[in-house]
């Protein structure tokens, strides 16, 4: 069975790693308190600017290097940056933990120079105008912006062309000895792996982490509450040219991470929105009116939104809309069926089971868990937690979020 284990290093970086013998690869990743939550409008795409500058090269390794030494442990490695927190995570054979967490651990202390700065600004600009022309990505971030506001939870993550254009490299260093300081981090490890080995080698390589602090030489000023950011509308109707169908996203309250309904929540959200055998699968996929039409929560740590999704033929949106309050009003006047529930448990079960099978999986879980909350959570344990949802669990949850709830409505179309 696996096994867990945790510390804190004498400079504040957290550990935390599930351990088991019996596993064929080890994952292993960096996660930090930084995300685009964290900025402010002089920073805004700081934090996923920064992920794509940990691997432009360090003091020891060029950016070839960085790239190259990972393909030589045949490991599979990324990144990524949220509202909340980024990542930096690769799996390997057991046999390459050292080797991996060097790299992992030098990489988290980039050059930072300023010729690459400006050669990935281009490529973030580049990134930034992709995601523009496409409707659902635009309508997600007007539905963000519009319930949480442009500044706090619902800054983009990418930052906007603007900001991004008006950024220094001087901030960024800035930024980077701010929030990658070791006790705004946890180093997470999954899989078949030598905990006591790590510890002592991270020990090691992060001895200097904590002379990291910010200098003030590029200070930030505070954001001015009376006005939007610069490049930021909150105008729900989002015309784009050349696409044939509408795209609609409503956003309303949801359960957070530490909500005590939040698996009844995840439980209702597969009984109305998933991908096959749904209500919304059967009412307007299968019946051919809409391409997509689902529904789900997404946890933050102190909050959360339920986002409902339709993707269909413009004529056809209004009576889909009205198809999908029908769904949701009907399952908060009459909850959901024995045999709804427990198709949906058998369900979250198996993927739950089949997930954990891989440390990769695992790792994701178990770092971001620990860097918000401090918190473990086996595989039997989530199980159960899923196992003890009751079809009145689900009708209550139906209830908190879906009577009298107030939402907002973003739509993306061609006109």
């Amino acid at each position: 069975m696996p096994v867990f284990r945790e510390t804190t290093l004498s400079n504040g970086l957290r550990i935390a790693a599930e351990i088991d013998s019996r596993g064929y690869s080890a994952a292993f990743g960096y996660f930090v308190r930084a995300g685009s939550r964290n900025e402010t409008d002089q920073q805004s795409g700081l934090s996923h600017f920064l992920e794509h500058m940990m691997f432009k090269g360090t003091a020891r390794r060029s950016a070839a290097d960085v790239n190259r030494e990972l393909d030589e442990l045949g490991g599979q490695g990324n990144a990524y940056t949220t509202e909340e927190q980024t990542v930096y995570y690769a799996t390997v054979l057991p046999k390459f933990q050292d080797r991996l967490l060097d790299l992992l651990t030098d990489m988290l202390t980039p050059s930072l120079s300023t010729d690459e700065f400006e050669t990935e600004r281009k490529v973030i600009l580049e990134e930034i105008a992709k995601y523009e022309d496409q409707p659902p990505f635009g309508a997600f971030e007007r539905s963000m912006e519009i319930q949480f506001s442009p500044r706090g939870l619902g800054r983009r993550v990418l930052g906007t062309t603007e900001s991004i254009q008006e950024m220094t490299a001087a901030r960024m260093r800035e930024y980077f000895l701010t929030m990658y300081r070791p006790e705004n981090l946890v180093l997470a490890a999954s899989g078949n792996i030598d905990f006591d080995s790590m510890v002592e080698q991270v020990e090691t390589l992060t001895a200097d982490w904590s002379q990291r602090q910010a200098t003030g030489t590029d200070p930030v000023s505070c954001d001015a509450t009376n006005s939007l950011p610069p490049g930021i509308s909150l105008e729900p109707k989002l015309t784009i040219p050349e696409i044939s169908q509408s795209y609609l996203v409503r956003i309303s309250s949801g359960p957070s991470e530490a909500s005590g309904d939040r698996y009844a929540a995840r439980v209702l959200a597969s009984i109305l929105g998933d991908e096959g055998g749904s209500r919304m699968f059967w009412d307007l996929i299968d019946t051919g009116r809409a391409e997509v039409a689902t529904i789900w929560p997404h946890e933050f740590t102190d909050c959360g939104a339920w986002f409902t999704y339709l993707v269909c033929d413009p004529a056809d949106a209004p009576s889909n809309r009205d198809q999908i309050d029908r769904i949701l009003s009907d399952v908060v006047q009459n909850g959901v069926t024995e045999e709804e529930l427990n198709q949906t448990l058998n369900k979250a079960s198996a993927g739950i089971i089949m997930q954990s099978e891989r440390p990769s999986n695992r790792l994701f879980g178990l770092g971001s868990r620990w860097l918000t909350k401090g918190e473990y959570l086996s595989t039997d344990e989530r199980l159960e937690k899923i196992k003890r949802v009751t079809t009145g669990d689900v009708a209550n949850a139906a209830k908190n979020y879906f009577q009298n709830a107030s939402h907002i409505e973003v739509v993306a179309s061609g006109d």
